[in-house]
């Protein structure tokens, strides 16, 4: 074994005390604990070389590139090369995954905001010996389609955690702002969000349209006067719904999931009561990780239930000690 292997294994080693009790506190309380764990084509152990990360981020998504530092951050750390793609279209994400199984690399992080259409691609990695790692969306397809564990937030779950603290707060009405069409991650938290707090309802934007984002945000509220909470399920829309909420001289108070700048801004000014924060850096980091222990010594984490990466709140109690990471790309 070369130096830089030893090493590598060594670091992967400190690691894995944590990421087990991470994975007992999933295993305990977070949905899919009883689920079988994945069969997975038999592997000869062996050094982890490259991993290819394939999320379904928007370009510059300022979420996503706190996922792509986090997993650039563990290729660093362990020696593996790690390349990050990202296609907010299924049928392109499809694609990219293809070239990579193509490619050979020994690991696959796939984010599955729609499982369906990446499934062929996902089951062809598998079929090839390539080990796979679902991140963010997907959380139950993730060991249908032979991944060997899988690293994101419990969206239903989250969304119940945000409606309950919105409907605490002392708001009657709900609305649940989905910035992209046909994710079932989007979904899953307005469903719990909406059970959560009791009445609700849903406003589809695009995220790439912020301007219209914008103005449907204020329309809903001008629409319909009872409506005193919004929640947005990205940072960048929350920026728009804040300046909506402003232009429909509405009052609603407005909480989001995910963390930028802006979103820290926003709350130490009051015009955010939180964020939802799913700690996506770990999303990144934590996948590069397992797949160096499955490879070079076939560990598998979680038994099939997931690795639970959040939900963590962020509000006026915390978010100054928050603040610096936001701002150096890693919370």
């Amino acid at each position: 074994m070369s130096l830089r292997v030893r090493r590598g294994w060594q670091r992967s080693r400190r690691l894995l005390p944590w990421l087990a009790a991470a994975t007992v506190l999933a295993a305990c309380s977070g949905p899919g604990a009883d689920v079988p764990a994945p069969t997975q084509s038999p592997v000869a152990a062996g050094k982890l070389n490259s991993v290819a990360v394939v999320t379904h981020g928007s370009p510059g998504d300022a979420f996503w590139n706190v996922v792509k530092n986090g997993a650039e951050a563990a290729g660093k750390d362990l020696g593996v090369r790690v390349e990050y793609n990202s296609a907010g279209d299924p049928g392109q994400q499809a694609k990219l995954i293809d070239n990579a199984v193509a490619q050979g690399v020994d690991g696959l992080v796939v984010s599955m905001a729609n499982p369906d259409a990446l499934r062929p691609s996902l089951e062809k990695a598998v079929a090839a010996g390539i080990p796979v790692v679902t991140i963010n969306s997907g959380e139950s397809e993730s060991s249908k389609y032979g991944a060997i564990g899988h690293v994101g937030q419990s969206e239903s779950l989250a969304g119940q955690a945000a409606g309950k603290r919105l409907a605490d707060s002392g708001r009657k009405k709900l609305l649940c702002v989905i910035h992209e069409a046909g994710n079932i991650g989007a979904n899953q938290r307005c469903e719990g969000a909406t059970k959560a707090f009791g009445n609700g309802t849903t406003l589809q934007v695009d995220i790439n349209n912020p301007t219209d984002a914008q103005s449907r945000i204020k329309g809903a509220l001008e629409a319909d006067r009872s409506i005193d909470a919004v929640l947005t399920l990205n940072s960048q829309v929350a920026a728009r719904a804040v300046d909506g909420v402003k232009e429909s001289q509405s009052g609603a108070t407005v909480a989001t999931f995910d963390l930028n700048t802006d979103v820290v801004e926003a709350i130490r000014a009051g015009k955010l009561l939180f964020a939802v924060d799913q700690q996506q850096y770990e999303q990144g980091y934590l996948p590069v990780v397992l797949l160096q222990a499955y490879r070079t010594n076939l560990n598998t984490v979680g038994g099939g239930a997931p690795v639970q990466t959040g939900p963590a709140f962020v509000d006026k109690n915390n978010v100054d000690a928050v603040a610096a990471l936001v701002a150096q790309g890693t919370r």
